[in-house]
């Protein structure tokens, strides 16, 4: 790369641009040149906040010919929409996770790398923390031997504080509650460390008292393709959490994070945990493994101007979003149908018969 920073816009101010931008205050790689919101008090907010000047429509910023990529944080129902008009400007798309808000829309997303000469990376951030980097490479390097079982959980308070206001409140916009709001940061991890992914199963209840139309509490089970087996659980009505256990022939690994500092990813590492448990020896013989300092956020965004400064396609990208969010889907499949299992081949096949 240059060592100019890659200039990069941003469309949507709310919560989280913000803790994307504050993170991109801290690269040299890139820097965020100028946003927009339709509303008028976001963008004024956004400028005195941040200091980056903002664009009174969107054509204004796509017509700026120094960007080369721009990040999504719109609703999920918008992500296609503007990543349409994103990729006829030119300019490479990062969209926050999940993809889209169905899994043909995702597809969709997906073909705009072909159909416009540019790329798309989407914000699975879960997936670069050191905790689960630190696993991969023990499963990579054999540490761990043949992995058979992954467990993994996030979980958070969520649901007892929606309202009828708030889009989560609604199935069409957050389909099976912490299913698609929480899990699918692990889907996309689990198939980081396990591989590619057969089939799915799963079951959902509500318990929450607001009387929110999602689900609020999911369990889902995976089949790998290579045989190995893993579960997701997420509760929206729970204290944060986030871990994973991976177990191998050879030893396991556990990683749990204080999910008190999700937004400051910063700071993860000085309340986490990562140990390792090898062979026969027994929980007095964990060894704890030290995490080291970190932003996850800073890393996918440095990841997204490489690929705005290359054209060449990253980790993150939009074919992972897609098996992450196709999960979804065969897992809500299932509890439609009480548990069944069903194989994430035919959750693709019958989105793309439906765009035909």
């Amino acid at each position: 790369m240059s060592s100019i920073p890659v200039k990069i816009g941003i469309i949507g101010l709310g919560r989280w641009a913000k803790v994307l931008t504050r993170a991109a205050k801290k690269s040299t790689k890139f820097a965020i040149v100028c946003g927009f919101s339709r509303s008028e008090a976001k963008r004024e907010a956004y400028q005195q906040e941040f200091g980056i000047p903002t664009a009174a429509t969107l054509d204004a910023l796509l017509a700026n010919p120094d960007i080369k990529g721009v990040i999504l944080t719109v609703p999920n129902e918008q992500h296609l929409p503007v990543a349409e008009q994103v990729a006829k400007a030119g300019k490479h798309i990062y969209t926050e996770k999940p993809i889209a808000n169905t899994l043909e829309n995702g597809l969709q997303i997906e073909a705009l790398q072909s159909k416009y000469d540019v790329q798309v990376m989407v914000g699975h951030s879960a997936r670069l923390l050191k905790g689960t980097r630190l696993i991969k490479a023990a499963i990579d390097s054999g540490e761990l031997g043949r992995v058979a079982l992954i467990e993994a959980n996030f979980s958070n308070e969520r649901a007892l504080e929606l309202t009828p206001d708030t889009w989560r409140w609604y199935k069409d916009k957050a389909p099976g509650g912490p299913l698609s709001q929480l899990a699918t940061h692990q889907f996309d991890a689990l198939h980081y460390l396990g591989g590619q992914i057969d089939e799915v199963s799963s079951m959902a209840s509500k318990l929450s008292p607001v009387g929110a139309e999602v689900d609020d509490q999911s369990l889902t089970l995976m089949k790998f393709k290579n045989g190995a087996v893993a579960y997701v659980g997420s509760s929206w009505t729970s204290p944060g959490i986030y871990s994973i256990r991976v177990f191998g022939q050879k030893g396991l690994m556990h990683y749990e994070l204080d999910f008190s500092t999700w937004d400051t990813p910063e700071q993860l590492h000085k309340t986490s945990e990562l140990y390792i448990q090898r062979g026969k020896d027994g929980f007095s013989k964990r060894e704890i493994i030290t995490l080291p300092p970190g932003d996850m956020f800073q890393d996918e965004l440095e990841m997204f101007a490489d690929v705005c400064a290359t054209g060449k396609p990253g980790e993150l990208s939009a074919y992972n979003g897609n098996v992450a969010l196709a999960v979804v889907y065969a897992a809500l499949r299932s509890i439609d149908n009480n548990g069944a299992c069903i194989k994430l081949d035919d959750i693709f096949a019958a989105a793309r018969a439906k765009l035909g």
